[in-house]
């Protein structure tokens, strides 16, 4: 089973959310969605821009398919991992550090609440491992 740090939240789409000591969140894919494309050949990072709970911000191109990144919250993405530009596969090697893929600030923190645990996305990964 893929590792699901206990600590962070979640979302159908696959990707996790930090939450960051300064408020903001760091958002990235978890461990089975890297596992399930593949080799990450190409990052398309999201602009430095506002986006709502939902919005396609991003793009994970691999060798055998291409998956948007949506934002988990609505909010303003103020920082993203340069280092995925020409190194992408940091997603695969270790997508809950290195292969981080963005930073947002959250208009509305009560959002945080309606992400998944990381018990209920075990379960939501459960039946496709």
């Amino acid at each position: 089973m893929s590792y699901v740090p206990d600590n962070f939240k979640y979302v159908e789409s696959h990707e996790w959310i930090e939450v960051l000591d300064n408020g903001n969140v760091r958002i990235g894919v978890t461990e089975h969605a890297q596992s399930s494309l593949g080799d990450i050949v190409f990052v398309e990072l999201p602009e430095e821009d506002s986006y709502a709970t939902g919005d396609e911000c991003g793009v994970v191109e691999s060798v055998k398919t291409a998956s948007d990144i949506f934002a988990p919250l609505t909010g303003t993405v103020v920082a993203v991992n340069d280092a995925l530009e020409d190194a992408p596969e940091l997603i695969n090697e270790n997508p809950y550090d290195d292969g981080w893929i963005f930073e947002m600030t959250v208009d509305n923190a009560d959002e945080l609440k309606d992400l998944m645990t990381a018990e209920e996305y075990r379960n939501s990964i459960e039946d496709e491992e």
